[in-house]
């Protein structure tokens, strides 16, 4: 072919996923998450220790993420602004000193304060992670926010594990140990703020010269987006039945030990790992609309069966529960980063934000509903929160198919 300066240019390569780069967010990602389940997996221990009610165990769990919650969308508004790779490590440092507190707390109130380090932690490495997730993405959205989220679902299974191994045994104190990894979080940010730094220049010329578009009107945005925040609600309100509570679950109505408990505690948030890594890759490939769709709805036949199940059916159908919904996460987000283009950090801080404080939010009121009835009568009355899914039907088809990714 003539060299010629009239030849037409040939076309750019499609982008390549970073997976160095994913890798190592992901990674960081467990580590976070692992730090908060350490929280909830030791709820036995400090409901003995400090003598607490259902409601005060989900006090704790509604100061972290609520915490988490408020800061989430102001930290990402602010980062589309004015990104601060840096902060990444910053976050985990003060997630690092909420667990040294945690450690040696000596009241309830400094076991709040703990869990409200742990909350700002996270509202600050949440919104700058997702944006980092996606500029490594090539073009692969779905991939690399399943990525991303593998690793946090992965740290929040491992904690309750680590807590039976490390915290029961040896008490307490013994969460100070767990300093020493997130010391290696903080360290892998550190590389990875790096790379973003440098990204960054080359990513910001890129925006300017191609101003993003929503692909809806703006009521239509407005209506999805109140959609999409539903449909959060009624995931994470379910999952903080499960999560917060499932340890005293199963002891109360099958006599486990707080180990055994914890294990199965563990076993359902392995599902929950493994399902995060599905839904963004087959969003990708047939649209988020039907991921996020089977997802939730997906859940509620199981849901619904699990309060009248022994304890192998409880095991099995809390593994097929957390593996479906757990699916959903993923292609949320990028289905609204979508609607809102341009606004990664504002849009992943929102949903952060709202899926920490629905949560947290769902932590407190079951809690104060078990002090009243019974954990066995909660679990009967969240059964029907995946039934919600059916608002699914009002999403928009916004989804273009990614012609120039290569293929998984």
């Amino acid at each position: 072919m003539s060299s010629s300066s009239t030849a037409l240019p040939l076309p750019s390569a499609p982008p390549r996923v970073a997976f160095r780069v994913l890798g190592a967010i992901s990674a960081s990602h467990m580590i976070n998450d692992m730090m908060q389940s350490l929280i909830l997996a030791m709820y036995p221990i400090l409901k003995g220790d400090f003598n607490l009610s259902f409601a005060q165990i989900g006090l704790i769990t509604l100061t972290y993420q609520l915490t988490a919650s408020l800061f989430q969308p102001l930290v990402g508004l602010y980062t589309d602004r004015r990104p601060t790779p840096y902060s990444l490590p910053l976050g985990m440092t003060s997630t690092l000193c909420g667990l040294l507190l945690l450690a040696y707390a000596t009241s309830f109130a400094t076991v709040l304060a703990a869990a409200a380090l742990v909350g700002i932690g996270s509202a600050i490495f949440h919104p700058e992670s997702s944006r980092v997730a996606r500029m490594a993405s090539g073009g692969r959205h779905g991939l690399a926010q399943s990525l991303f989220q593998v690793g946090g679902n992965t740290g929040s299974a491992i904690g309750p594990l680590a807590a039976a191994a490390v915290i029961v045994p040896f008490g307490q104190h013994s969460v100070a140990w767990f300093g020493l990894v997130a010391l290696l979080g903080i360290v892998l940010l550190l590389q990875v703020s790096r790379w973003y730094a440098r990204r960054h220049v080359a990513t910001a010329a890129h925006a300017a010269s191609r101003p993003a578009a929503s692909p809806v009107a703006q009521r239509a945005g407005c209506v999805a987006i109140g959609v999409l925040l539903l449909l959060i609600f009624s995931k994470y309100f379910y999952v903080a039945g499960i999560s917060s509570f499932y340890t005293f679950y199963v002891i109360e109505k099958f006599g486990l030990s707080v180990q055994s408990a914890q294990l199965h505690l563990f076993v359902f948030l392995l599902a929950s790992a493994l399902g995060t890594l599905i839904g963004g890759p087959i969003g990708d490939r047939i649209g988020r609309k039907p991921v996020i769709w089977a997802s939730i709805l997906g859940v509620a036949p199981f849901a619904l069966v699990l309060p009248h199940a022994n304890l192998f059916f409880t095991t099995l159908l809390t593994i097929v529960i957390g593996f479906i919904l757990s699916s959903a996460f993923s292609a949320i987000l990028v289905y609204a980063q979508e609607l809102i283009p341009g606004k990664v950090g504002m849009v992943s801080g929102l949903f952060f934000g709202f899926a920490f404080g629905m949560g947290g939010l769902g932590a407190a009121v079951l809690g104060l509903l078990a002090d009243r009835t019974s954990i066995d009568f909660v679990y009967q009355a969240i059964a029907y929160l995946p039934l919600l899914g059916i608002v699914a039907v009002l999403l928009p088809n916004i989804e273009r198919r990614q012609e120039t990714h290569p293929a998984a």
